[in-house]
């Protein structure tokens, strides 16, 4: 088990430098994740015109949180993991110690880490140009925010990773997610909170894994009344059903790949 972290610890320290010499490119990255901010401005401009269950002040601080969840949450590991199996490059991974899976679950952990003082810095920026939107989260609401936000990654990391896992049988799995990733947009709270969709909808959604990948936390940071424990436990769910996809789904891959690129 020890020599385990040790792998873990000198893989992540390895990506973490590696994504230290893209900080440019990381800023733009920060800045192209700010849809969440423009929707801001359109449902709060309505909110004031119109009959919502949100005020205008709580779309304000709901997508707000959802550019910081977005930060956290943003996922690519199926071009990588494309690349990969199409140009072979996922043999050499095979022979290693670790679970090739740890490199990109490395990779993306250590961008979340080297991207946080950009967008602490963009979300301070607005503070000040934005006064009235200014709040503190409780600490219940920080800390059940930022467990849902880890839920959040997890549940996202494993539907694009288990998508991924089909690059095995087709050499273009990446179009599979980009209409996969029309639906996310919709779905998750990204365009509206789910506040504003009719209640059965909602209610239909409830069992869908989509709200938990920001809904549900931009809800608890901005402090917009959800069920707790029913929103953990279906995320909980969820991720465990991926898992479970992703694992079989990954044996019977390995089974099919010849590393055609190699």
């Amino acid at each position: 088990m020890n020599a385990f972290f040790r792998k873990l610890g000198a893989l992540f320290s390895a990506y973490y430098a590696y994504m230290l010499e893209y900080r440019a490119e990381l800023i733009l990255w920060v800045l192209a994740g700010s849809l969440p901010l423009i929707m801001m401005g359109v449902w709060s401009e309505a909110a004031r015109s119109g009959d919502f269950s949100l005020s205008a002040l709580e779309f304000i601080r709901y997508f707000l949180a959802v550019f910081l969840v977005r930060q956290f949450t943003i996922v690519w590991v199926i071009w990588d993991f494309e690349r990969e199996v199409v140009e072979g490059k996922l043999s050499p991974r095979l022979l290693q110690p670790l679970d090739p899976a740890w490199h990109h679950v490395a990779s993306h952990l250590m961008e979340r880490l080297a991207r946080l003082p950009f967008t602490l810095v963009l979300i301070a920026l607005f503070f000040v140009l934005y006064p009235p939107a200014f709040w503190i989260p409780s600490w219940a609401q920080a800390g059940l925010g930022s467990l849902a936000i880890l839920l959040a990654f997890a549940l996202r990391f494993l539907m694009q990773y288990t998508l991924a896992l089909l690059a095995f049988w087709v050499e273009r799995v990446t179009a599979l997610e980009q209409f996969h990733f029309l639906v996310y947009l919709f779905f998750s709270g990204v365009i509206a909170p789910l506040e504003v969709f009719p209640p059965p909808v909602r209610q239909v959604l409830a069992w869908t894994p989509f709200p938990y990948l920001v809904h549900f936390p931009a809800s608890l940071w901005a402090g917009i009344p959800v069920d707790i424990l029913g929103g953990f436990g279906l995320g909980l769910a969820w991720t465990g059903l991926l898992w479970l996809a992703n694992r079989w789904l990954w044996r019977k891959g390995l089974q099919q790949y010849s590393g055609m690129g190699a």
